[in-house]
C-alpha cells in the first residue's frame, strides 16, 4: 500500500480495503464515495457487520477509520478557525490560491500557444492541474458544505 499522502487524496481505510481480498461490493462503493464525516459512520457500521472481512481485517479498517475522521475534523475546525479570525487574509487565503492558481494556469495556456519555442514542461502543467482541482473541490465543496449545514440548522 503507498502512503496516503501519494493516493491524491483517497483515504487511508479505502486504500485498506482495496488490498482486502473478498471485501463485499457495497463496503468497498461506500469507501470509495466518502464525501464526509457522516458517511464515515455509515462505513464503519458496514465493516462491523461485515461478513466478508476477518476480526483483525475489521479492527484495522475501523482504526484507519477513525484515523480519517479525525483528520476530516482537523481540516474542518481549521477551515472555521479561519473563517472567524479577525484576520482579513486567513478568510481571504481560500480565494485568493484559487484565483493565483487560475490566473498561474491561464497565463500558461496563453503563454504556451503564442509561442512557438515555449514548452510548459509535462510535471508543471500537472501539478498545477492537481492543485487546480484539490482547491476548487475543497473551495465549492467546502462552501457548499457550509451552506448545507446552515440550512440544516
Amino acid at each position: 500500500m503507498g502512503k496516503y499522502k501519494d493516493k491524491k487524496g483517497t483515504t487511508k481505510v479505502g486504500d485498506f480495503l482495496r488490498g482486502v481480498k473478498d471485501v463485499a461490493p457495497d463496503i468497498l462503493n461506500l469507501a470509495g464515495n466518502i464525501t464526509g464525516i457522516e458517511v464515515l459512520g455509515v462505513l464503519g457500521d458496514k465493516i462491523k457487520g461485515s461478513d466478508t472481512l476477518t476480526a483483525v481485517e475489521k479492527e484495522t479498517a475501523l482504526k484507519l477509520l477513525e484515523i480519517d475522521k479525525t483528520e476530516m475534523e482537523e481540516v474542518t475546525k481549521r477551515w472555521q478557525a479561519d473563517l472567524n479570525s479577525d484576520n482579513s487574509l486567513s478568510k481571504n487565503v481560500r480565494p485568493l490560491v484559487m484565483m493565483f492558481l487560475t490566473v498561474s494556469m491561464a497565463l500558461f495556456i496563453i503563454i504556451d500557444s503564442s509561442f512557438k519555442d515555449f514548452k510548459v514542461r509535462e510535471d508543471w502543467i500537472s501539478l498545477l492541474s492537481s492543485l487546480l482541482l484539490l482547491v476548487y473541490g475543497a473551495y465549492f465543496g467546502g462552501r457548499s458544505l457550509e451552506k448545507i449545514q446552515k440550512l440544516r440548522k
